[in-house]
């Protein structure tokens, strides 16, 4: 599963691990974040994430 970087903090997410904080379970493909998702570390919208390798 790909992951994705946070341009503005070195927040990356996980989509084996979710965001607990914000009720997104484990297994959530980063497309499925529902669209007013974001960085859980310094509030950056999703369309901000960079895929990684």
């Amino acid at each position: 599963m790909q992951k994705y970087q946070c341009p503005d903090c070195i927040y990356a997410y996980d989509p084996r691990i979710g965001d607990p904080s914000q009720g997104v379970p484990p297994g959530t493909k980063f497309e499925d974040l529902p669209s007013n998702w974001k960085c859980p570390a310094c509030r950056a919208g999703r369309r901000r994430f960079k895929a990684i390798h």
